[in-house]
């Protein structure tokens, strides 16, 4: 039986040393699940958002997929862009531990 997403992050993360590097992407994680939920609610494609901000597709699957690598970090005029493609605002903001 093929094991689903989540269950096979359930078994990876019982190893100390994936849920340590899993946990210290947290935010990272957080943020690229935000940008899929912005362009769900606004009901449209990743090839929509392409369009609107003058990107490829393939640019808003990657920026949507990040998984942390640092080699395609979005900069922050970028995720404004996304932002305003799907009808958001981009807000940063820094809050204490």
């Amino acid at each position: 039986m093929v094991k689903s997403h989540e269950e096979m992050i359930d078994d990876w993360m019982q190893d100390p040393a994936f849920r340590k590097e899993y946990d210290a992407l947290a935010d990272e994680f957080s943020l690229f699940d935000e940008l899929r939920k912005a362009r769900k609610r606004s009901g449209m494609t990743q090839a929509q958002v392409a369009e609107r901000m003058g990107a490829k597709t393939s640019a808003v699957a990657r920026l949507e997929a990040g998984g942390g690598s640092k080699k395609h970090s979005p900069t922050i005029a970028t995720l404004d862009r996304y932002a305003r493609a799907v009808g958001h605002r981009l807000k940063i903001e820094l809050i204490s531990k």
